[in-house]
């Protein structure tokens, strides 16, 4: 993927050589190659994955990806071999995903790679990393270097985060 930023203990930064490869279909996959790092559909991932992995005895090669409107529960038993979670922004104007993504750390205790994919901007990388967000696939007709600067928007946050537990006067 082009345009990645990642977040690390170091800061944010921008991904040069990102090897995943975005599939959105089965089509794709066929064309893709066997030595990629693939994020496919989770119904696709699941097809796809050897009985090791789904019995969650062997860490899977390839992530998977989420649409706005499938549930975070089914996902529950795989979050060991997984190595890669990345949730679709449809549009700007859909934040489903920022639920997924709360979710996924909160309840679910998801630690690995979780990247926001489609409609990413640069004015929601703040939001996105308070719901837990640690990498952005930001569209390919924005520029990465003026996005990075979108997470250093918010200061001081009123309620709970993922990073940020406690509400403001409990801070205090």
């Amino acid at each position: 993927m082009n345009n990645v930023i990642a977040l690390a203990q170091s800061g944010a930064h921008i991904v040069e050589q990102d090897p995943w490869v975005f599939i959105n279909s089965e089509t794709e996959l066929v064309e893709a190659s066997a030595h990629q790092k693939l994020i496919l559909p989770f119904s696709l991932w699941q097809k796809c994955q050897p009985d090791a992995v789904l019995r969650g005895e062997q860490q899977s090669v390839q992530g998977f990806w989420l649409a706005p409107e499938e549930e975070e529960e089914p996902v529950k038993q795989w979050l060991a071999v997984v190595p890669l979670i990345a949730l679709q922004f449809p549009s700007f104007r859909d934040g489903r995903a920022y639920t997924q993504a709360y979710v996924l750390r909160t309840r679910l205790g998801w630690a690995g790679e979780l990247r926001a994919v489609g409609d990413v901007l640069r004015d929601q990388l703040s939001h996105m990393r308070q719901c837990g967000f640690t990498s952005f696939a930001i569209r390919t007709d924005k520029s990465v270097t003026d996005a990075l600067k979108g997470l250093s928007g918010i200061s001081v946050l009123y309620g709970r985060s993922v990073i940020q537990p406690l509400l403001l006067f409990r801070r205090r």
